[in-house]
């Protein structure tokens, strides 16, 4: 299936030859090019696109505020349960792309925010093209990607800042099968659906059904909020990763 992507980024170098790169892909459709958050937002509503690349720092919208705008965050509705291009999650008829935060730099600000407003993760501009061919799979497919050196420093921010577990996320998490329970836990340290397989020697495609729950009973878009659900939750902790 053809994954629909828009790029949103204020630089026009950096769209062109992000869109040549993607473009050249037999599996990838770049629908459009926009400069600014609110040019995406209003890009996303007529073009429908499965992922959007988005900048962190732009003019008149930053990325941050457009992927909340795109995505509903603190919407309180539940996404629909499963993935893969094409997939709308979201309420009612609403599309909700997966969005992958594009930035120069691996200390920006915004790293917890976006991914708290439900961003599919960071990857730094400077990256390998063929990493951001494969960042754009990843992501379609409902999986969550971070750069390394963003990992680092998100780790750091629950450190240094950790919000305390509320009883609305302790009472979500208790709704969880001691199974869901391990398979969340595992997530959150960063493993794969092949490794959680192999950790709990259970089928891959069984771990894949536990995931869908577990989005499903919390009410999360992808990988990249149950990590921050299980951090604030208190499920897991910054040093034991």
């Amino acid at each position: 299936m053809t994954t629909r992507v828009i790029i949103v980024d204020d630089q026009a170098m950096v769209r062109a030859g992000f869109a040549a790169l993607l473009a050249a892909q037999s599996d990838i459709d770049v629908v459009g090019e926009a400069a600014d958050g609110a040019q995406g937002v209003e890009l996303c509503g007529r073009t429908h696109p499965d992922v959007v690349l988005m900048d962190v720092r732009m003019p008149e919208m930053d990325g941050l505020e457009a992927a909340r705008k795109l995505l509903g965050a603190g919407s309180g509705h539940a996404p629909r349960a499963g993935s893969g291009a094409g997939s709308a999650a979201g309420a009612g008829s609403a599309h909700r792309p997966k969005v992958l935060m594009l930035t120069t730099f691996d200390v920006d600000d915004y790293v917890y925010e976006a991914l708290r407003a439900g961003a599919s993760g960071f990857l730094l501009k400077d990256a390998p093209p063929a990493d951001l061919i494969a960042a754009v799979r990843i992501v379609a497919e409902g999986e969550a990607l971070l750069a390394p050196s963003v990992t680092r420093r998100l780790i750091a921010d629950f450190a240094r800042q950790r919000p305390a577990p509320s009883a609305s996320r302790e009472l979500r998490l208790n709704g969880l099968t001691d199974r869901e329970t391990e398979v969340l836990e595992l997530i959150a340290r960063g493993r794969s659906n092949t490794e959680i397989a192999d950790a709990l020697v259970l089928a891959e495609q069984t771990v894949k059904t536990h995931v869908s729950r577990i989005f499903a009973k919390l009410r999360l878009r992808d990988r990249a909020q149950a990590v921050i659900f299980a951090y604030e939750s208190g499920l897991v902790s910054p040093g034991e990763v």
